[in-house]
């Protein structure tokens, strides 16, 4: 896991990311012995060697990325959510997108509580915070503002059902504008005008949501892939050892690479052959198996056979 500064706008594990994921995880077992291999299944190999490259060359972005939000957050002073207590203070730590989201959202309620004044009814309250927008804006928090829109919006037909009879169901917001600007009442202009603000306002925030869950998720998958990759190496390297522990006069890297290569398009295929016939992904070096009877007797190709179907039972065998 990334770890992440508390203070920075973006918490990509418990915020943002919380959509499933289903990725094929490797297990390592703690022993000397590798698993069974599992390869990569048969998906499009470039893509992945895509995916994995791509990885690599953003890690010195990312840095740099997570580098600047840490100096943006301390050059800000912004403190953490709940050491947050009046209204004010919560006000002057919002982004700019927020800011002005809460600020439409402020000058609606406003004109809806004067509205209701000036109707002869009590002060309506809203529940809404602006704590509910730090650090930065959740669609479930645009949730809350839009309880709090609803009612403001059954106070104004209320108050104002002369003047809104005539403006169309289900109106756009460039119809609530004109109507707006038609409206002699200051009061129900604000309210109209404010509430055309909130929507964009809020839309602009949906969108920079989105891409910064488009940018997390893309980064997460991207680490995935790359953990996985790391834990096929960290596979190959067991079963390299372990065909050099028994000093098979045999090239384990080049066995083991070209095994792990095949097994990426054909898995049960490249099993097969690596017990059968593993001097097809490496050949026999017969001048390295040991002369018999005292160094009389040379090694023949016959012997190599004898070699190729002794590792081929090993590897068989070489299972956690």
């Amino acid at each position: 896991m990334i770890e992440q500064n508390p203070n920075i706008e973006f918490d990509l594990e418990t915020e943002i990311l919380n959509t499933d994921f289903s990725a094929g995880s490797i297990d390592l077992e703690n022993d000397n012995e590798p698993n069974q291999p599992m390869p990569t299944s048969p998906d499009d190999q470039d893509e992945f060697d895509r995916l994995l490259d791509e990885f690599i060359n953003n890690q010195l972005e990312e840095a740099a990325d997570n580098q600047l939000d840490i100096l943006e957050n301390t050059k800000a002073q912004k403190p953490l959510r709940e050491q947050i207590e009046e209204e004010e203070e919560a006000v002057s730590h919002l982004y700019q997108e927020e800011r002005q989201l809460y600020d439409a959202y402020k000058n609606f309620t406003s004109a809806i509580k004067t509205m209701a004044l000036q109707s002869g009814k009590d002060e309506p309250e809203f529940s809404f915070s602006p704590a509910e927008l730090y650090s930065r804006f959740r669609p479930s928090r645009g949730k809350l503002m839009n309880n709090d829109i609803l009612k403001g919006w059954e106070i104004m037909l209320d108050c104002q059902a002369t003047r809104l009879s005539s403006l169309p169901a289900h109106p756009s917001d460039e119809q609530i504008l004109e109507f707006a600007e038609k409206t002699t009442d200051e009061t129900l202009q604000m309210a109209l005008i404010s509430y055309v603000e909130i929507l964009i306002e809020m839309e602009g925030c949906e969108i920079n949501y989105n891409q910064r869950k488009a940018k997390a998720e893309k980064r997460k998958i991207e680490r995935q892939i790359y953990e996985e990759h790391q834990h096929r190496l960290e596979r190959m390297k067991k079963y390299i050892n372990a065909i050099e522990a028994k000093k098979f006069p045999i090239d384990a890297e080049r066995l083991v690479n070209n095994f792990f290569k095949t097994a990426k398009k054909d898995p049960d295929g490249a099993q097969k052959i690596l017990e059968n016939n593993p001097a097809t992904y490496a050949p026999i070096e017969v001048d390295k198996i040991p002369p018999r009877f005292f160094g009389m007797i040379k090694p023949k190709p016959e012997d190599g056979i004898k070699v190729n179907r002794e590792i081929g039972k090993f590897l068989k065998n070489l299972k956690a």
